[in-house]
């Protein structure tokens, strides 16, 4: 019963990537029919998203942390696909934004409620696997974003896209509500753990001055930077660069996506198996394993942007793709091993307001006006060099994650301390 939910919760999380992502693989129509620039795409997928998307889960998780946790994330898949639906009739840029950010206030209560049961699914140490499986929805919702939003808009138009990937939607809604059984909360932790969550200001002040917490948020966002960042303009990138029709954007969309959904799943279970057996030897383990994935990650990825060769560059880019989904596993892992069961869904919530803010935020945004001021020198290949810029965030992310791991010992022993 236990994989059970954890599939039904991956199947919502892959619905959540395809609603939040598909606007990157349609983006080169829209930009043609509606006269949108850069800095404007990365708008529609960064900032104003992000901004609704990052504070909304901060209330929506508290819900969660004292209400039904299975009810709030039905709601908030019902939410998001009615919005997506919006994004296929709309006239104009102003239009677009109110939709994305309705897409954006109901995918917020999709994973800090879902984390919250997975954790309470499964005993400590085991945590990292089921929450890596549910994490590769990104990837595979990435996945069928591409390729089924490449082929309806090749053969449909970009607008109908939005509406049929809306639908399912709707009905997973009604699945998770009547088919998931809301878990005992604490059932794997100490006898009492399950006590009433404190107050939210008090939830926030324990995380913010655990310097694990601090170090492994803060690497989780710069790594979310370069990941939102390159995810939202690639298939702009080879249309640009590579001379490739916008009405045959399944050219690059269909190679991408089973590149995305290969490398991704196996970066995302690679992770999460790596963390859960290595911390058994030394817990600073699920630590080093993104940082050590970061780093790898950075030159692999500049050296396929760089890549003159189409189907060089597509080839390369599976190896930094299945590094870069290492990272999310072991720090939602960690991140729940700090607090107590009915602080777990808050904290996820604030993990994600973090990265969010900081690489949903802001890695479209920035690669947009950086691809913008580019373009007088570069032109059509103003994007490339933005790519090959942000890739080397990944550096710092990666010293983030190595910080986090030297603090890491004593904070767990804290924390088991005072639960």
């Amino acid at each position: 019963m236990k994989w059970y939910v954890v599939a039904v919760l991956t199947l919502v999380y892959v619905f959540n990537f395809i609603d939040r992502q598909i606007i990157s693989i349609l983006q080169e129509p829209m930009r043609a029919e509606l006269g949108l620039s850069d800095t404007q795409l990365g708008l529609l997928q960064g900032l104003t998203f992000a901004l609704f998307y990052a504070t909304m889960g901060i209330p929506l998780a508290r819900w969660a942390d004292i209400g039904i946790r299975r009810d709030v994330v039905a709601l908030s898949v019902g939410v998001w696909s009615f919005m997506t639906a919006l994004c296929g009739v709309a006239q104009n840029f102003s239009q677009l934004i109110l939709a994305r950010i309705g897409v954006g206030i109901g995918e917020a209560g999709g994973s800090p409620p879902s984390h919250s049961i997975i954790s309470d699914l499964f005993p400590p140490g085991s945590r990292a696997l089921p929450l890596s499986i549910y994490s590769s929805g990104i990837t595979f919702g990435v996945f069928l974003a591409y390729v089924f939003g490449a082929w309806v808009n090749d053969h449909f138009g970009w607008r109908p896209v939005f509406i049929a990937v809306a639908i399912p939607g709707i009905f997973l809604a009604l699945l998770v509500r009547f088919t998931v059984k809301e878990p005992l909360r604490g059932r794997h932790d100490a006898p009492g753990s399950d006590r009433p969550p404190p107050a939210m200001l008090a939830v926030f002040k324990q995380l913010l001055k655990t310097r694990t917490f601090i170090h492994l948020s803060i690497a989780a966002a710069l790594h979310a930077f370069v990941g939102y960042g390159l995810s939202a303009f690639l298939v702009s990138f080879y249309v640009r660069s590579y001379a490739i029709p916008i009405d045959q954007i399944s050219i690059v969309a269909l190679p991408l996506g089973f590149i995305i959904g290969i490398g991704g799943a196996v970066g995302g279970f690679a992770g999460g198996y790596l963390a859960d057996r290595l911390s058994r030897r030394n817990v600073r383990w699920s630590m080093w394993v993104p940082a050590i994935a970061n780093l790898l990650a950075a030159p692999c990825a500049a050296a396929a942007i760089l890549s003159r060769d189409f189907h060089w560059s597509l080839a390369l880019y599976i190896i930094p793709l299945a590094f870069a989904y290492m990272y999310l596993g072991p720090t939602l892992a960690t991140t729940h091993a700090l607090v107590a069961p009915r602080m777990r869904a808050l904290a996820s919530a604030l993990l994600f307001f973090i990265v969010n803010l900081i690489g949903l935020g802001f890695g479209p945004t920035l690669v947009g006006m950086v691809s913008d001021m580019l373009k007088p020198l570069y032109g059509a290949e103003s994007l490339r060099y933005a790519l090959v810029a942000t890739v080397f965030v990944n550096v710092w992310s990666a010293l983030h994650y190595y910080l986090a791991s030297r603090h890491l010992t004593n904070d767990l022993n804290k924390a088991a301390q005072t639960r």
